[in-house]
């Protein structure tokens, strides 16, 4: 007996599609085993009927929307949707994979995203479709620590059968927004830089407008940890008029229905209030997006921000439930590791993750070039903890002094 996953490899379709078929009755002996369908070593795959023959000639038809985040899409207008949506795109093979693939990833599910974008990826689909499969990739080498398949994955980006200077903008877009995760802020295009998206379809504005807020916060912080410089602009002046271009970004983002890219505005901009000292308006945003995430449990794009948001996000996820704060905090803690050795490969650094909660808040405030009587102020705790937790970071770390902290955050 063999099981879904291994069916699904010998015949070249994905596990969801073999379940199906279990389920249907269609595949000659398979048997429910603990919840789990095991399936004859020797079955074959069910001959399709005329219906399905038809149905498979429209796999590599182009995808319904211009854009490789089928998920940031209005494809995903309402919370709790997700099954819906896949269900409802069941005339589109490589749509229904593809979206399948992204909401598991905004669910943490990496393995199963993975395995949907390997599958697309063997199939040579359309140009979207690569694409889309390429950023998949990456996006579980960020979760895996895993350069190796984040430099392959670009390499997939880079081979997507681009037809034209548009399909060409896109793929940039993919590139930048896999380096906008890492806050590698040095291989960005000029246009991107401006948030010019003009050649860009506006299919894929939600996602370009996701991955400008990423960039803008990862200049922020760079700007206010002293990492770049901006002629006239110091400390944390350009964080705190980030809110600004933002807010506009959140509103479209609700008027257009794209629920994905309004969760993703909603915690980039919480983190921006954070970083500020305003916390009243980063919980109006932190608030907002895990009521829009809960219905489909998309804890996954809850725990890639549970970094940047500090122990905020624990409070404001504890007063849901203790169930959803320890699943969000489970996915975390795999992120956490995943990511730092990722961006720490990538960006050539030494990233810490065995400082606490409270020693990596007031390391990142000492980065930023605040006194230790200001850090204590701002996080109501005494200048005594303030002192022993920088201490305790720069052992922990091996930097020379507060003002090198940045290199481990």
């Amino acid at each position: 007996m063999i099981t879904v996953q291994q069916a699904a490899e010998k015949w070249g379709v994905t596990p969801r599609r073999v379940q199906d078929l279990c389920k249907r009755g269609e595949i000659v002996g398979a048997t429910m085993w603990h919840r789990s369908w095991m399936i004859p070593a020797a079955a074959e795959y069910p001959r399709r009927s005329a219906e399905e023959k038809k149905a498979s000639a429209s796999d590599d038809m182009p995808l319904p929307r211009k854009t490789p985040f089928l998920y940031m899409s209005d494809l995903y207008r309402t919370p709790g949707c997700a099954e819906e949506s896949i269900k409802s795109l069941e005339y589109n093979h490589e749509a229904q994979v593809l979206f399948e693939a992204e909401i598991a990833y905004a669910r943490g599910d990496i393995d199963f995203a993975y395995n949907n974008a390997k599958y697309l990826l063997g199939k040579h689909s359309g140009f979207y479709a690569v694409l889309s499969a390429g950023m998949i990739l990456g996006l579980c080498a960020m979760w895996r620590g895993d350069i190796e398949m984040w430099n392959k994955a670009k390499i997939h980006i880079c081979e997507a059968p681009a037809k034209n200077d548009n399909d060409r903008d896109i793929m940039t877009l993919a590139l930048t927004a896999l380096d906008s995760m890492v806050y590698n802020t040095t291989s960005f295009p000029d246009w991107f830089k401006i948030g010019s998206f003009e050649l860009i379809h506006p299919d894929a504005m939600p996602a370009a407008k996701v991955y400008y807020a990423k960039y803008l916060y990862a200049l922020g912080y760079a700007v206010a940890s002293g990492e770049y410089e901006i002629e006239g602009v110091k400390g944390l002046s350009l964080m705190k008029m980030l809110p600004y271009t933002i807010e506009p970004m959140i509103s479209q983002a609700m008027a257009d229905k794209t629920v994905i890219a309004e969760i993703y505005l909603r915690l980039t901009c919480a983190t921006i209030y954070h970083n500020g000292g305003n916390d009243k308006e980063a919980i109006r945003h932190i608030d907002r997006a895990i009521a829009l995430a809960l219905p489909d449990e998309l804890f996954g794009l809850l725990a890639e921000y549970r970094r940047t948001l500090d122990s905020l996000l624990d409070d404001r996820l504890s007063l849901v439930s203790r169930d959803v704060y320890e699943r969000v905090m489970k996915l975390y803690k795999k992120y956490i590791v995943g990511w730092s050795a990722l961006s720490g490969a990538v960006r050539n650094r030494n990233l810490i993750t065995t400082l606490t909660t409270r020693e990596r808040e007031v390391a990142k405030l000492a980065a930023f070039g605040m006194s230790n009587a200001d850090i204590a102020e701002r996080l109501h705790i005494s200048l005594a903890s303030v002192k022993q937790s920088i201490r305790t970071a720069i052992y922990k770390s091996g930097v020379e002094n507060k003002a090198a902290l940045a290199s481990i955050l």
